[in-house]
């Protein structure tokens, strides 16, 4: 495979499973072993490292590289841009563009949820997708691509703590009125719902994160 190639399939490769979790935030990003694991020399490994720092994705502190968890400070600028995203996926969506297909699986999929509620850190996952996909819908891969990076960066707190079955209902049903109203053509209502269900989700993390800090605090004391 040219060096060019290369790098490219390492770089996506470590890239996907930064954004997926399969790498936690607890590993350290070590060359030698990120070698191993993909089966290259150290040379495009520390190439898709370096690219990665730049991206936002990787983060070095006093132990070396490892993939990047927010701080409590950055949650907030984080969510407001998710909420710029994916408004502007409802925003340019027209009749022409809009890809309705797609949207037309993600309400089945989130129908049939209602009968088999998932769990806290499946929720998270199905969550990802619906926003990935109805994003991806209006057409514009970059909007996307950029939602993804985001979603990478909030998911660790995310999955702290757990939902009640009610709260669970409730998101299923958020969910299904927002991709119903886009289905139905009706915009600005599912711009409102979309805004809303953010920014519930953006006070649900942010205070999962002060208390996981709190005792984390407790603990060291």
């Amino acid at each position: 495979m040219p060096r060019k190639d290369l790098r490219e399939k390492v770089y996506s490769s470590l890239r996907r499973d930064l954004i997926s979790g399969v790498i936690g935030s607890t590993e350290r990003l070590g060359e030698e072993r990120l070698a191993e694991l993909y089966g290259v020399s150290r040379t495009p490994v520390r190439e898709a490292l370096a690219r990665l720092l730049a991206d936002g994705l990787v983060t070095r502190d006093e132990s070396g590289l490892h993939a990047y968890r927010p701080r409590l400070s950055d949650l907030p600028d984080l969510y407001e841009l998710r909420a710029t995203l994916e408004s502007r996926g409802i925003t340019r969506s027209t009749p022409q563009s809009l890809d309705r297909a797609s949207l037309s699986a993600l309400s089945e999929t989130w129908v049939a949820l209602r009968a088999d509620p998932p769990d806290t850190e499946d929720l998270v996952a199905l969550d990802e997708t619906f926003h990935v996909t109805l994003l991806a819908a209006s057409g514009n891969p970059a909007l996307t691509e950029a939602l993804c990076a985001v979603n990478a960066k909030v998911r660790p707190v995310r999955i702290l703590g757990g939902l009640d079955a009610a709260a669970v209902g409730s998101a299923i049903e958020q969910h299904l009125e927002i991709v119903d109203c886009v289905l139905a053509g009706t915009l600005d209502s599912a711009l409102e719902l979309l805004l809303a269900h953010i920014d519930s989700s953006r006070d649900r993390v942010v205070d999962r994160a002060q208390q996981a800090a709190a005792l984390a605090g407790a603990l060291r004391v």
